[in-house]
């Protein structure tokens, strides 16, 4: 985090040429830095056996970074400033989602999120005439609010009548697709989600156990009833994509997800459960039944693979999104773990199909 700061901050000189670190012309502060942090050229495999500096120099290194690179800032060009908290975020979230994996303790003082009870008004469909949508950010959404490439450029799409659960998938909807043996069912498995299946091992969502006739679900270090009316997280795109064909459902395309987010407000009186308040989702429905959550609570898988926009073209920080395209599917919405000046309903937030380390659930459509 600190190292992308001084980068991006002090080092790199807008409108220069493409990003090589090691050929930029203002050093690093600390000898051999290119060679240690630059995650796009370190490979992961070398990272745990380099010659690291002690905890004092890099604790310094970080406070002198983030001094310079206050002082350095001002209105007008705030750009790769905004760039350097926004991944600094993201981190924030990926260093929670490694906590829970690793059944570490949460951070001090982060909430444990209630249990929830059922609730009537889970799964109910939200109607759409369907039309035509501006998908994406324009040029002038960059003058209010920081822009990814991946967002750019803002296009027309013809969206089809939808319906859509105006909430997301239940820890108690998502149980009774285990218990009818939805592990074990070959037929509601695509063929890569059924071979992803059978690598993992797995005949249970991540983080749950069995004990008894009755159901746990771990957060961070410590296991706890399940949470028939929360919503269902650290599950993949292949469980999603089983559950959804074991309920007769599917996933909306990204498309859909933010025709629906844009054209609906938020629910719950619109605060939306984000930036780690409470350390987990709360109920997944909305108590008068509407649209709950499309920001924050988890992030919703959609069926969309990530692809460009029409048009795009890379940003400065070209490692963003490109290397990405094609492999990764992408969500929408954000997570309790998000913070809120991160995300928007056009944010594409985007991960492997597999992945369920993820603070990411889902909904679904009606089919056809």
């Amino acid at each position: 985090v600190g190292w992308f700061q001084e980068y991006w901050c002090r080092r790199h000189e807008a409108g220069g040429p493409a990003r090589i670190p090691s050929e930029c012309g203002k050093p690093s502060r600390i000898a051999n830095a290119d060679a240690l942090w630059d995650s796009a050229r370190v490979p992961h495999d070398v990272r745990w056996s380099l010659p690291l500096p002690d905890w004092r120099a890099i604790d310094r290194y970080l406070d002198d970074t983030l001094e310079d690179a206050l002082a350095a800032s001002h209105d007008g060009e705030r750009y790769f400033f905004e760039l350097a908290l926004y991944h600094e975020d993201m981190h924030g979230e990926a260093l929670l989602m490694t906590l829970q994996t690793l059944a570490l303790p949460p951070p001090p003082g982060l909430r444990e999120p209630p249990r929830v009870p059922a609730s009537r008004s889970a799964g109910v469909d939200l109607a759409f005439p369907g039309g035509t949508l501006v998908a994406g950010s324009r040029e002038s959404d960059a003058r209010d609010r920081f822009v990814f490439d991946n967002e750019m450029r803002a296009h027309d799409v013809r969206v089809a009548p939808f319906a859509i659960a105006g909430s997301c998938v239940t820890e108690g909807e998502f149980a009774m697709f285990v218990d009818d043996g939805g592990y074990g069912r070959a037929e509601l498995w695509t063929d890569e989600g059924w071979r992803w299946l059978a690598s993992s091992g797995r005949r249970l969502p991540a983080h749950w156990r069995r004990v008894g006739g009755s159901v746990e679900v771990r957060w961070f270090d410590r296991w706890r009833p399940l949470s028939p009316g929360g919503a269902v997280q650290h599950v993949s795109a292949h469980e999603a994509q089983a559950w959804c064909n074991w309920a007769g459902r599917r996933l909306p395309t990204e498309t859909e997800w933010e025709f629906a987010a844009t054209a609906l407000p938020s629910g719950d009186d619109g605060v939306a459960n984000l930036d780690g308040r409470i350390g987990g989702p709360v109920a997944a429905a909305a108590a008068d039944g509407g649209a709950a959550h499309f920001i924050g609570n988890v992030w919703e898988w959609t069926s969309s693979p990530f692809r460009p926009y029409p048009a795009f073209a890379p940003g400065a920080y070209a490692e963003y999104s490109q290397p990405w395209f094609g492999d990764h599917h992408v969500l929408r919405g954000g997570s309790w773990a998000t913070r809120s000046r991160l995300v928007h309903p056009r944010m594409r937030n985007f991960y492997k199909p597999g992945r369920h380390d993820v603070f990411a659930g889902f909904r679904t459509c009606a089919r056809d």
